[in-house]
């Protein structure tokens, strides 16, 4: 697994959410420092912390893993789920609207 990708998705993803380091640290209940290594790549974090990650962040483990898992066409999946987690239902349906009509002038 490596480390650094994992990191760099995590503070990614917390940038987008305009989170510390800091803030995050304490919402999930662990040290500024170790959150600075996590990003980093320095530290291996437990099964445990890397769920109240994902939850902190509003993703799903597979999103802060895919880097690590070779599931092909599943990641894709995984992706479009990250980009409509928390929208409203209308959103959610012009979406699958838009890649509908999409597929339909490829095919």
């Amino acid at each position: 697994m490596d480390y650094k990708l994992l990191g760099s998705r995590i503070r990614k993803k917390r940038l987008q959410l305009k989170l510390t380091q800091e803030k995050l640290a304490e919402i999930i209940g662990i040290s500024n420092s170790y959150m600075g290594q996590i990003e980093r790549g320095e530290r291996i974090l437990s099964l445990e912390t890397l769920i109240k990650l994902a939850n902190a962040l509003g993703v799903t483990v597979d999103f802060l893993l895919q880097d690590s898992i070779d599931l092909q066409n599943d990641v894709y999946i995984n992706q479009f789920a990250q980009y409509i987690y928390g929208r409203s239902p209308k959103q959610k349906q012009m979406a699958l609207d838009i890649i509908r009509t999409m597929f339909l002038h490829l095919d």
